[in-house]
């Protein structure tokens, strides 16, 4: 996406993966303060380790507690979240008004955050496997708890923001989707999710993770070049 945004400018960037332990964090975040480095996106499992290296954070980023994009501003690296502006269009693009819905998110990780700072006013139910220990600003309850879906059968809106769902399982049985709600998966995957395929099956309104995907990588785009990012080129080369 961001390679076919460089050629469309004439630009010459590439935009290459790292796959970096855990143990190696430190030393390739030490690696992007070189001057030919523009900045990074990253994912997980590094999204809250990352804020700790950080020179200085974006507002949203500190309430979501997630990095997904660093940009190098001189000798400084600067973490964001673009992943919360992808989700506001998501949430616009099915007709969700966030202040006083109803909204179950499945997941209680760094995404789950974002779609949080994104849902403001919203009230909030977080599904986790060990809600115990879930640090997010909702009600949080188990995936095997007896209300979760009449919870979900009731909801204005649905955020899947968890990996399940990326073969052929759904995160919870099409009975129990939003009788009149919308969905949003942030998984993307060609052809669209099992939650999302069921969920358009049923006239319900949805928005699936290659929307949310190219919206947060043009928002990267735009951090790192200072440039308008061209979408429609980056769009082309995401086609599932």
């Amino acid at each position: 996406m961001h390679n076919a945004a460089f050629r469309a400018l004439g630009m010459d960037w590439t935009y290459e993966l790292l796959d970096v332990p855990p143990g190696d964090l430190p030393a390739a975040l030490k690696g992007l303060r070189d001057p030919d480095i523009a900045g990074a996106n990253v994912t997980i499992p590094h999204k809250q380790a990352v804020m700790e290296h950080m020179d200085a954070l974006d507002p949203e980023a500190v309430r979501a507690r997630a990095v997904n994009t660093i940009v190098r501003d001189g000798d400084r690296l600067v973490g964001s979240n673009t992943d919360i502006a992808a989700i506001r269009s998501a949430i616009a693009n099915v007709e969700v008004e966030p202040r006083g819905a109803n909204v179950v998110i499945f997941g209680a990780g760094g995404s789950a955050r974002a779609a949080a700072v994104a849902l403001e006013g919203a009230h909030l139910t977080f599904v986790s496997r060990r809600p115990d220990e879930a640090d997010v600003p909702g009600r949080t309850i188990a995936w095997d708890n007896g209300s979760l879906h009449a919870l979900v059968r009731a909801a204005d809106l649905l955020v899947n923001a968890t990996p399940l769902g990326r073969r052929d399982e759904m995160p919870i049985r099409p009975a129990a989707l939003p009788r009149d709600g919308a969905v949003i998966d942030l998984v993307y995957v060609t052809g669209g999710t099992p939650l999302v395929r069921k969920a358009r099956s049923l006239g319900l309104r949805t928005a699936d993770g290659w929307e949310i995907l190219l919206a947060q990588g043009a928002s990267s785009f735009v951090l790192w070049t200072g440039r308008p990012a061209p979408v429609s080129a980056m769009r082309e080369t995401l086609q599932p």
